[in-house]
């Protein structure tokens, strides 16, 4: 009996090293969660036997337990490295669209061959799919799809609209719009250039030129003339004539004739009109709008693009006011073949790529999952558990919302094992070791002793 004591004993100091030993050798994995050897005594009885005399069967252990407190976050440059700051698990898959999912609070994610975020094992992180505004469509854990960034974003798209807010000073020099010439800066006062698109999604230069006419400013009214240029070559505007415009020829303050927007070589401009506030009152045609942009109209773009484009001018109230030319906005809704420049995850697990075209697509909010139990986990390797009866089925939601804890892009949580207190706990139980075997080594002698009497 007391040999089984003995060995009930060393059996349970050994369990106690080997907890111990895979604590510190798991101090620097990254997602490790602790484990505690837990014990128990052996105790038999029956109705029949003496309880206050019976000496108990030795020790058995019984659990071992994961701890599952939060690690401490180490900071990372790589905008993929996730850490939960708080309640929850990631959800990874071995294959894509399979089911059988695996939980995991190493965040260590990268981007595979395919464009899909998995880990250093392969699998593929989850996310809820998500709407244009990133809002999630669904939180079930059957919806949840592996992340996917593309390299590139949408096909592209003509500009259609350009818009202009800016202020012309009134202070600047008269000029003679017959004159205009884009290559000499003398017969302008002012110009501002964008970037345009064509269906095909190459980029040309709209150039905008502001002229201050001769005449163009009488009692009550200011007048400018604008003139547009693409890729430095002269495009009309969609109108019979250039836009008009009254003008004082007799230096007496008052119109007394019309002039056109158009210069010697019959480069048809708009006119821009103000007040004698410097409010912006319309423009001449009412709405601007270039003639087409291919072969049968300027022919600034090639032929394999769409030739009817037209690029419509909207000037967004300027201002014609005694201070310098200033452009405080200038947009347009065209754009090119996007190249992914950027991705980033939000605290509540959003994942949006930023691409070389200006725009920002949502791609997917990152799934997290608890459990009632969470120590009922089944442990599978690779810093991952799956779901047992014990830990009840996995429930999923957002991070940042509920009991579900935060993401905190470029970090990663860090093993919570405390070196110290597992250095002393292996003291502890290589003690226990000893002591156990000093009982064995005791039995042992008694038990010779009583095989020598005679």
């Amino acid at each position: 009996m007391s040999f089984n004591i003995a060995l009930s004993g060393i059996a349970a100091a050994q369990k106690d090293l080997n907890t111990t030993a895979n604590n510190i050798a798991n101090v620097n994995t990254i997602g490790f969660k602790e484990s505690r050897a837990e014990f128990a005594d052996v105790y038999a009885n029956s109705i029949f036997s003496n309880g206050n005399t019976a000496v108990g069967g030795g020790a058995t252990t019984t659990h071992v337990a994961q701890q599952f407190q939060q690690g401490s976050l180490l900071f990372t440059n790589n905008s993929l490295d996730m850490a939960i700051s708080g309640g929850g698990f990631f959800v990874t898959s071995s294959e894509a669209g399979s089911q059988d999912h695996s939980f995991t609070r190493a965040g260590a994610f990268k981007v595979n061959s395919e464009s899909f975020m998995t880990d250093s094992a392969g699998n593929y992180l989850q996310g809820f799919p998500v709407d244009a505004d990133g809002n999630s469509t669904s939180v079930s854990l059957t919806t949840t799809q592996p992340i996917k960034i593309p390299d590139t974003a949408g096909s592209p798209v003509k500009t259609g609209n350009v818009g202009f807010q800016m202020n012309l000073n009134v202070g600047d020099e008269e000029l003679d719009p017959a004159n205009f010439d884009p290559d000499d800066a003398d017969t302008y006062n002012n110009s501002t250039s964008v970037t345009i698109y064509d269906s095909l999604g190459e980029a040309h230069i709209l150039t905008t030129y502001f002229v201050k006419p001769e005449g163009g400013s009488h009692t009550g009214e200011n007048n400018w003339v604008a003139f547009y240029a693409v890729d430095g070559e002269q495009v009309d505007i969609d109108a019979p004539t250039g836009g008009t415009y009254k003008t004082d020829t007799n230096g007496d303050g008052d119109a007394d004739s019309t002039a056109t927007a158009e210069n010697a070589s019959g480069w048809k401009g708009s006119v821009l009109t103000f007040n004698d506030a410097g409010t912006y009152t319309g423009s001449d045609p009412a709405v601007v709008s270039t003639v087409a942009l291919g072969s049968n109209g300027a022919g600034v773009i090639g032929t394999g693009a769409d030739g009817s484009q037209k690029v419509n001018i909207d000037f967004n109230n300027p201002t014609q006011y005694a201070s310098p030319f200033e452009v405080t906005e200038l947009t347009q809704d065209g754009t090119t073949v996007g190249r992914l420049t950027n991705v980033g995850v939000g605290d509540d697990g959003l994942v949006t790529a930023s691409y070389s075209n200006g725009s920002t697509v949502p791609l997917a909010r990152v799934a997290l999952v608890r459990f009632s139990n969470e120590q009922g986990l089944t442990q599978v390797g690779n810093t991952s558990w799956k779901a047992s009866l014990d830990s009840g089925p996995a429930l999923a939601g957002e991070a940042n919302s509920g009991t579900f804890g935060s993401i905190r892009s470029s970090a990663l949580e860090q093993s919570n094992v405390d070196l110290t207190t597992e250095l002393v706990d292996l003291i502890s139980a290589q003690r226990n070791f000893q002591a156990n075997s000093r009982t064995l080594e005791v039995n042992n002698t008694l038990n010779q002793t009583v095989l020598q009497i005679r």
